[in-house]
């Protein structure tokens, strides 16, 4: 464990920064917890931090110590509207790399009006669970490098930006693929924890505009709510207009907007 103390005006005493635990840190004021740190890796491979402190002061020195401790870059995720801590990354010397909106889409065919719609001719929906990895990976390959040569894989959801070794695909087991005889042709990735996440829908460039992707939301959508979730939800990235009127267009709601930062 590593012990800083800092001067924090809360009280007489000083307030220590303690290291709990790998990747976790406390703030102490006369042995009560006035603040927490954290950092974890996420799927793509980079490291977010977060901090729940009571008073800015004890903000400040939470993330003098971690920034002293961690390696960069580091990215943290906020809340658009929390304009306080947003401003606590900022001193720390983070800007603002991105910003997304979080949707609630619904999965009732009758509100999403999918109800009716299949895939183009020639075209099956594999379910999750049975797609072909090898397939898999390389309409992931493909998508990821006409994305990149167009308006950049930064544009993507934050959690599918590509890892270090170049594979955004972290379980094959959840994605659900759109397949001609030969070759996979778009893919959609649902991932359900506490509720159901759609965090990637791609079509291959040539393949866009037939349909495949909707076709894809009905099939992932349809399962949600025959599995009874009234709602899954997506993220997507402001300057993605297509994504944006892709969720609109079937009754997706945008709930809040979230702003990536990056030291």
């Amino acid at each position: 464990m590593n012990t800083r103390p800092f001067t924090s005006g809360l009280s007489e005493n000083a307030v220590m920064i303690t290291r709990v635990a790998d990747r976790q840190w406390h703030a102490l004021d006369d042995d009560l917890v006035v603040g927490r740190g954290h950092a974890e890796h996420r799927p793509d491979g980079r490291l977010f931090v977060s901090i729940d402190a009571w008073h800015d002061a004890t903000f400040d020195r939470l993330a003098e110590a971690m920034l002293a401790q961690l390696p960069a870059p580091l990215y943290t995720v906020v809340d658009e509207a929390d304009v306080e801590l947003t401003a606590g990354w900022r001193r720390a010397g983070f800007a603002i790399r991105r910003r997304e909106w979080e949707y609630a889409v619904p999965t009732d065919p009758r509100i999403t009006g999918l109800e009716a719609v299949l895939p183009p001719s020639g075209v099956t929906i594999v379910p999750a669970g049975q797609a072909d990895e090898s397939l898999l990976r390389a309409v992931d390959r493909a998508i990821r490098d006409e994305v990149e040569a167009t308006v950049g894989w930064q544009s993507m959801p934050a959690e599918v930006i590509t890892r270090p070794e170049g594979d955004t695909i972290v379980d094959p087991s959840k994605y659900a693929v759109a397949a001609a005889p030969d070759r996979y042709l778009g893919l959609i990735r649902v991932v359900t924890v506490n509720r159901p996440r759609i965090g990637l829908v791609a079509v291959r460039a040539g393949e866009q505009r037939r349909g495949i992707a909707r076709a894809l939301l009905a099939h992932a959508l349809g399962t949600l709510h025959r599995s009874g979730f009234a709602a899954a939800w997506t993220e997507v990235h402001e300057s993605n207009q297509a994504a944006s009127a892709l969720f609109e267009g079937i009754g997706a709601r945008p709930m809040s907007s979230n702003r990536e930062l990056v030291r």
